[in-house]
């Protein structure tokens, strides 16, 4: 599993709402229009299916791999990955 931002912004509320929910499900934590998932190469196949029946051409929306440790700030944490997808908080 690897690690990526995705990051929104879609104009058409009804669009927006039903983005939000499939980034949710694929995600572990983030914040209102950006979230942190990890995907394999199989979820993320899945993650850009979903969302290309939804996404408009005014709307905007980036999967950004993470390659390095992220400097985190504040109360973030980072999470164990084991077993290709169990999350260790």
């Amino acid at each position: 599993m690897k690690s990526f931002l995705v990051a929104y912004d879609i104009f058409n509320p009804k669009r927006l709402r039903k983005v939000k929910k499939i980034v949710y499900n694929f995600s572990t934590d983030g914040q209102k229009s950006a979230r942190e998932v990890y995907l394999n190469s199989s979820l993320t196949k899945e993650l850009v299916s979903q969302l290309l029946d939804i996404l408009d051409d005014e709307d905007k929306l980036n999967i950004i791999q993470i390659k390095s440790k992220p400097i985190l700030l504040g109360k973030a944490k980072t999470l164990e990955i084991k077993n290709e997808g169990i999350v260790i908080l």
